[in-house]
């Protein structure tokens, strides 16, 4: 179990219930950078795409408390909207028959990751969509910003990625209006409610 990828993570050692969670943590930010192509970072440090176990686990081992965080702006861009809002996007998605792609979640956000250079336009799309004046909580990363990912404790998947929408997020004007129009209804009665 203490292995990543067909090789010792830690030299052969015996690692108990804590350094199997850090082997675990390591496979999954081993998956980000190899599986999905994307760049993460830990404690500060890039992981570009292709990292694969050693710089991982050696990273992890000089950091093993860091919180694992993606960039935005080279494969992905990141809408951030109130997490009520976000549960109520992505029922509404669903029901309209768009894929929202992968989908974050932390205590109090939601991020969708769309296509890259969505932060850069953000205000143009809402402009052209009528969302311009409408003071929304949305807010765009875009390039040199990060956001928190697995494992990380108060990040999860609300929608894990998939071959095809890691490599191919969603533009974001298929997602927009649905998300400006949950982050316009106050849906402050939703809190709590999945």
């Amino acid at each position: 179990m203490d292995i990543l990828f067909d090789s010792p993570i830690f030299s052969g050692r015996s690692l108990g219930p804590r350094g199997r969670a850090r082997a675990t943590r390591c496979r999954t930010v081993a998956e980000y950078t190899l599986r999905w192509g994307w760049t993460a970072t830990l404690a500060g440090a890039e992981l570009p795409p292709g990292s694969g176990p050693v710089q991982v686990r050696e990273l992890w081992l000089r950091h093993p408390g860091a919180e694992v965080r993606l960039r935005t702006g080279i494969d992905f861009d990141v809408l951030d909207i109130p997490i009520a809002a976000g549960f109520q996007a992505l029922v509404r998605l669903e029901r309209m028959g768009v894929r929202p792609g992968p989908t974050l979640g932390t205590d109090d956000r939601a991020l969708f990751l769309v296509a890259p250079h969505t932060a850069e336009i953000l205000p143009d799309l809402l402009y052209r969509t009528g969302w311009d004046d409408a003071g929304l909580d949305l807010v765009g990363h875009g390039e040199g910003g990060t956001v928190p990912a697995p494992p990380t404790a108060s990040a999860r998947w609300l929608r894990p990625p998939t071959a095809d929408t890691a490599a191919r997020p969603p533009e974001a004007r298929l997602l927009l209006g649905t998300l400006a129009y949950a982050c316009h209804r106050g849906v402050a009665g939703l809190a709590g409610r999945r």
